[in-house]
């Protein structure tokens, strides 16, 4: 008998939603990554084929041992020159990605990417200082001291920026946004007028940088980028819960029980020592920490246990494939990876934003 009571049914879950496919999808990231690795590692001027790539990255393995049936001049082109340049745009596609996410998760602003309290101008204005200073910008000094210069600016620039945004104990969000974007107005005005100043030979080396530039990669680059990303990220992963429960507001995150200033300020460190780690060696490269962790949320959804990881992943393939069509796409010369990145990455976010409209993707 009916009591006139109306029922309703609990709607299922969405896909994107479901834990356990998620997992899957980290899984499934991750070996599209080392394919992409090998993939990227097989292209160049000297074209070497998929498997013999594969091999001789496997070999490197402890416990491997391949027959080398390629010649050395092979290995050396994978293993010296082609991977490192690849492992440093993973890294730096990482970085990006997994910042940007916490910047946007941060400041609940989905415009925010990694740049926006003053790291590029910041980095920028390191590196003009760089390369206006008196040793060969492409020897020995300059790989040294320009990512030093660079790395400085950007730690200095959101020193300054979180000095005047902090008010007694407490960060708000929207003055540091805004301090952010005040200096990093004044260091453009500054890093322009530097810019119109330097000779004629060190423009070309500056206008690289602003645009993202792999060439000159080697280990050792890979050996300091390394660690400040790794440690950076994995901090940055263990904060995903309380960055979750900051999604609400920040007054009922701290009610149940999350230290929302201390989580702040971690958060704000370790993505900033990242990002700065990142443009350092490479210069700024955008669209990276703003459409990966839009186009991972679109597909994933925002929770970020899952979409730090996840987002970290699809940065690194994504910035992999931009600089091998950078050095690829041209022949001798290379495109700054920046530009490929624009041209590539847009696109590729207005597709999905049309798919979410149609309540599709692929």
């Amino acid at each position: 008998m009916s009591l006139g009571v109306k029922t309703t049914t609990t709607p299922q879950v969405p896909r994107a939603l479901r834990w356990r496919e998620r997992v899957w999808a980290i899984g499934g990231i991750a070996i599209v990554l080392a394919l992409v690795i090998v993939f990227s590692a097989s292209l160049g001027s000297a074209h070497i084929p998929f498997l013999t790539t594969w091999k001789i990255l496997i070999s490197e393995l402890p416990f491997v041992d391949f027959d080398g049936t390629w010649s050395r001049n092979t290995e050396v082109i994978v293993l010296d020159t082609r991977l490192p340049r690849i492992i440093l745009a993973g890294l730096v596609g990482a970085a990006l990605a997994v910042s940007g996410t916490t910047y946007q998760g941060l400041f609940r602003n989905p415009l925010a990417d990694p740049y926006l309290i003053g790291v590029s101008q910041g980095a920028l204005l390191g590196a003009i200082i760089g390369f206006s200073m008196p040793f060969d910008p492409q020897g020995l000094a300059g790989d040294s001291v320009i990512p030093l210069f660079a790395f400085l600016g950007a730690i200095g620039a959101v020193i300054i920026v979180y000095a005047v945004a902090r008010t007694g104990r407490t960060l708000p969000v929207t003055s540091l946004i805004l301090a952010g974007v005040a200096l990093g107005a004044f260091l453009a005005a500054i890093n322009s007028y530097l810019i119109l100043k330097s000779k004629n030979e060190e423009l070309h080396s500056i206008f690289n940088w602003m645009l993202g530039y792999f060439g000159m990669s080697d280990w050792n680059e890979v050996l300091v980028v390394l660690p400040f990303v790794i440690a950076g990220t994995l901090v940055i992963w263990l904060y995903a819960r309380p960055l979750n429960v900051m999604q609400l507001d920040e007054d009922q995150a701290q009610q149940l029980g999350i230290n929302v200033e201390r989580v702040k300020l971690i958060l704000l460190i370790m993505a900033t020592l990242v990002t700065a780690a990142a443009v350092a060696f490479v210069g700024t490269i955008g669209f990276v920490g703003i459409i990966v962790p839009h186009a991972v949320r679109l597909v994933w959804g925002p929770d970020h246990r899952f979409l730090l990881p996840l987002a970290t992943l699809v940065g690194a393939i994504f910035l992999i494939l931009a600089d091998t069509l950078a050095r690829t796409v041209t022949g001798p010369e290379q495109i700054p990876v920046g530009v490929i990145t624009a041209f590539a990455g847009t696109p590729f976010f207005l597709y999905l934003l049309r798919k979410r409209r149609r309540g599709t993707f692929f």
